[in-house]
């Protein structure tokens, strides 16, 4: 009896094996964010929650259907005031519920996001803001002038240099005073790929 009992589980378990379907590394899934994330607001360890807005179809099989949840934790959030340095957020997807309330644990990178004007995402997936642009660096090319032109008037030529560098640091401070945040709100559509195979089991009736 004990042998007959066995038997039926290894043959239960192998069927099982073959429904199911793996995916591998690189698939994409794309998701809409359900969470709004921002440098000045979320701290490592905050959960966020995306839904998947297209089907994964594996050999006609719908694997991961519209709908299914991606659940994970803000791993890194900054936000430098430096001249050199971007705002960053950093995600780590945990889970994949589908609508069904099956779930499996998701290993799986950011590549790519729908937010542009100076945004990316770099080799390590982290979501990278707008760092200092142009306009700031006009601002402070302005500040320097006109504190040399303020300082020449007053003094001669050592006033030009000691209004220059004056000119120069109140505008520094004014510019580095400002934030520089990143920012995904809800709805920014979002990219990740497994970073390794993933064993799912296709849709009933699919």
């Amino acid at each position: 009896m004990k042998k007959f009992v066995v038997l039926i589980a290894v043959v239960l378990l192998a069927g099982a094996a073959l429904a199911q379907t793996s995916l591998p590394s690189g698939t994409a899934l794309k998701m809409k964010l359900e969470t709004t994330l921002a440098t000045f607001s979320n701290q490592a360890g905050d959960p966020f929650q995306a839904r998947i807005t297209e089907p994964v179809v594996v050999d006609g099989k719908t694997v991961i259907p519209v709908g299914t949840t991606v659940q994970g934790r803000v791993t890194k959030t900054t936000e430098p005031r430096r001249v050199a340095g971007k705002p960053t957020i950093a995600l780590f997807p945990e889970a994949l519920v589908l609508p069904n309330g099956e779930r499996f644990m998701l290993n799986a990178t950011l590549v790519d996001t729908n937010r542009r004007r100076g945004t990316d995402v770099n080799n390590e997936g982290q979501f990278k803001g707008a760092g200092h642009d142009g306009k700031d660096l006009t601002e402070i090319g302005m500040g320097t002038g006109g504190g040399m032109l303020i300082g020449g008037l007053a003094g001669g030529g050592k006033g030009l240099l000691i209004g220059g560098a004056i000119g120069a640091g109140a505008t520094v401070t004014h510019w580095l005073s400002k934030h520089r945040a990143a920012t995904l709100p809800a709805g920014t559509e979002l990219v990740m790929e497994l970073s390794r195979p993933m064993e799912m089991n296709p849709s009933p009736g699919q």
